[in-house]
């Protein structure tokens, strides 16, 4: 799991990540990585003694959360106030609980409306079976082997 309650590390700890290597497990592209800087939904990372940006293991779960935020169809904005809520602490939890709460009913939603499209195209895979088996004495398989 996250820790949603964690602050960005500010200084170089005991892992450290390039931004290629933050990108690379991340599965977000270095544009990305610094796209996500300049909008404020990831707090500017630690840097290296060269200037270099160097992720901590709390940014990479953070980018972890974000990714996962994403995937949800969140929309940026509401990620953004997210991040934003997150730098007040404990005092945003309310807020940022409603947020959740919020996204997870569009979430199921999408769900439901995608297990009716999932049933329709079991019927139909089900329907063309049996015509397959009825008219053309196909029996269910066939159709690999004799492709």
């Amino acid at each position: 799991g996250f820790d949603l309650e964690c602050t960005p590390g500010r200084t170089v700890g005991r892992m450290s990540y390039s931004i290629a290597e933050a990108a690379r497990r991340s599965g977000l592209s270095i544009d990305t990585l610094r796209y996500y800087e300049r909008i404020k939904l990831l707090d500017p990372p630690a840097r290296d003694t060269a200037g270099r940006r160097a992720y901590s293991d709390d940014d990479l779960n953070w980018l972890g959360f974000l990714t996962k935020l994403r995937t949800t169809g969140m929309p940026i904005k509401s990620m953004r106030e997210y991040a934003s809520l997150r730098r007040h602490g404990v005092a945003s939890a309310g807020r940022r609980k409603a947020l959740l709460v919020e996204q997870r009913r569009s979430v199921a939603e999408r769900i439901a409306e995608l297990q009716g499209c999932l049933d329709i195209l079991d019927y139909k895979i089900e329907n063309y079976a049996q015509v397959e088996r009825k008219v053309l004495g196909v029996e269910p398989g066939m159709e690999e082997i004799s492709a």
